[in-house]
């Protein structure tokens, strides 16, 4: 399948889901991350979930990262230019919601691309390469191409991975390195 018809696909699966299933879902996939050894690092970044799309509730993994003590960082996204600004959050962080229903920080203390040692990445689907769709707006492939390239790309699905190769990839494309699901973890050669 395209990314259109894969987009579509799974906008109508996560628009099936309860929020009940979702808070499950949301608490399985924190559960599952706590499994790999990812804990060592200190900056992690982590999207706040768009409710209206039905995200992952990314409450859980926020507890864990401010439980172990780690540096957190969200964006602030800037529309006309299709990039993210990066953010340390912390207690006095004020978040505003912006038209699109995302959950952002007014201001605060910019992180550089390059201290970001862990991303977790929202995502519509994803294939067995660690391709990944989402939106379709390239938010995250300009925001991962000034990670450094050690940094560890971990996607967030409530679904399996799809079993064809996703098409019309291209070289702005940057894959996942880990995929957290539910039910199992996948991980992709680089």
């Amino acid at each position: 399948m395209d990314k259109k018809e894969l987009r579509a696909k799974y906008k109508t699966l996560r628009s099936n889901l309860s929020n009940e299933e979702i808070e499950n879902l949301s608490i399985e996939i924190a559960n599952q991350l706590l499994q790999l050894p990812i804990w060592e690092k200190s900056y992690y970044h982590i999207f706040l979930p768009i409710d209206k799309q039905k995200e992952i509730n990314t409450e859980f993994i926020l507890n864990i990262l401010f439980g172990k003590d780690k540096n957190v960082i969200v964006s602030k996204s800037n529309f006309k230019e299709c990039t993210l600004e990066h953010f340390l959050l912390l207690d006095t962080t004020i978040l505003k919601v912006n038209s699109w229903g995302i959950p952002e920080p007014v201001d605060g203390i910019p992180i550089p691309e390059e201290k970001i040692e862990v991303v977790f990445i929202p995502l519509l689907g994803f294939d067995q390469k660690g391709n990944r769709i989402g939106y379709g707006k390239g938010f995250y492939d300009r925001f991962l191409e000034k990670c450094s390239p050690s940094t560890l790309k971990i996607g967030l699905s409530f679904f399996t991975a799809e079993n064809e190769n996703i098409k019309n990839i291209t070289a702005k494309d940057i894959p996942l390195d880990i995929c957290v699901t539910p039910l199992e973890v996948f991980y992709f050669n680089k």
